[in-house]
């Protein structure tokens, strides 16, 4: 009996003290959670990965990939008029705060814009690496070739189911820019 008793005991230190420990060190269940990893791809274009983030280009400089690496961290975030503006961390974005957080990310602005203010920001016309495309009423970026937009314009594939969806979404489609002024960051 004493046997049977010390097995007992054994076991059930056992069983109760690893559970305790996981749930001392671990506040959400075990469960890992973080941003996408950063991807880079060979060459000079922004490349659309299957699960709808984008990988940067080798080539381009740090601050363009810095600016593709930010907005990967959007695209599970819905639509949301105002996000991104009163805080960069928000739990949804409109356009102009999705191409803020990115620009932001890469430290080519200061604060978030809205699409007017995006109209006189920058210099005039196409950048080499990233262009922002605006009017009072809307704001997307072409980075390195990819569109970060929150408007599904354009849109006619739908291999990559995510760029089909509204909010901030890489897609490869580009849109009709009449209507949109052209700025670009200098040197980029």
């Amino acid at each position: 009996m004493p046997r049977v008793l010390a097995l007992l005991v054994f076991s059930c230190l056992v069983v109760v003290f690893p559970a305790t420990a996981v749930a001392e060190t671990s506040p959400t269940g075990g469960s890992q959670y973080s941003d996408p990893a950063p991807i880079v791809a060979p060459g000079a274009k922004a490349t659309l990965l299957p699960d709808g983030t984008a990988a940067a280009p080798a080539e381009a400089p740090p601050q363009v990939q810095a600016a593709i690496f930010a907005a990967n961290k959007l695209l599970d975030k819905p639509y949301k008029y105002g996000g991104g503006h009163a805080k960069v961390e928000d739990s949804g974005y409109d356009c102009s705060g999705t191409v803020s957080y990115a620009l932001l990310a890469a430290k080519l602005i200061k604060s978030p814009l809205d699409s007017s203010s995006f109209m006189r920001w920058g210099l005039k016309g196409p950048g080499a690496w990233i262009t922002v495309y605006s009017n009072p009423g809307h704001a997307f970026a072409i980075i390195a070739g990819l569109r970060l937009d929150t408007s599904t314009a354009g849109v006619v594939s739908r291999t990559i189911a995510r760029t089909a969806e509204r909010g901030p979404r890489w897609r490869v489609a580009l849109r009709r820019v009449i209507g949109f002024r052209a700025r670009h960051p200098l040197g980029f």
